[in-house]
């Protein structure tokens, strides 16, 4: 495979629709960081700014740190892994269509509004450094109306909106969110069984209430 080394520190657009090829960002580069990505690699050795994959259809971006808001905006494909933080509005509007089922893994928090709008794909919050409070902020899915956001905490989200439902994991569940947790510590280190012994939650919508209600009247 090909490997670009790009040297950055505020650039925009770094990787935008790369189909091939394993791009190393060792500097902060500027927000849609691999926009449309497609196929190519993107490893970020420090944190990254908005939009990371805004849209992105394939491929695999990892930062060894943190990434800014709306990382994964309308994710369609892919995998991002971000090994620290998150900010607000990540995996906003993700959706999937038949093997196209986007990934986005974040190690330690989120912000407010994860998983907003949500249509499919599957978002996975580890909480590493947040034992003692819930790994994400308020408002968690809201909108959402397909997919998936497993939070591994023991304390719920706070002002869950009623469109989500929360449930305790099904084995099916755990065997879904087993190999991301696996290719989470390959990449930044850790023993992947005692993350997966942690307790964790489901977020789906819930179908009694679902998103459409939000914009009727009854």
């Amino acid at each position: 495979m090909a490997v670009q080394e790009t040297y950055a520190l505020g650039q925009r657009y770094i990787g935008c629709g790369a189909q091939w090829g394993k791009i190393t960002v060792t500097q902060v580069p500027g927000n849609a960081l691999g926009a449309y990505l497609d196929g190519g690699e993107i490893e970020v050795l420090c944190s990254a700014q908005d939009a990371t994959g805004d849209t992105m259809n394939a491929g695999e971006i990892v930062v060894h740190g943190s990434a800014g808001d709306a990382t994964g905006y309308a994710m369609r494909g892919g995998a991002i892994y971000v090994r620290d933080n998150g900010g607000y509005r990540c995996g906003i509007h993700m959706k999937e269509y038949r093997d196209k089922v986007p990934v986005l893994v974040v190690g330690g928090s989120c912000g407010s509004f994860l998983g907003e709008y949500q249509a499919g794909g599957t978002i996975l919050v580890l909480g590493i450094g947040c034992e003692d409070r819930a790994p994400v902020g308020n408002f968690c899915g809201t909108g959402m109306h397909g997919g998936r956001i497993y939070l591994r905490t023991r304390f719920l989200p706070p002002n869950l909106p009623e469109q989500v439902a929360v449930a305790e994991p099904q084995s099916a569940d755990l065997e879904r969110i087993r190999p991301l947790v696996g290719r989470f510590c390959e990449k930044f280190g850790g023993d992947p069984e005692s993350l997966l012994a942690g307790h964790f939650f489901v977020l789906t919508p819930n179908t009694s209430n679902p998103y459409h209600q939000l914009y009727v009247n009854n």
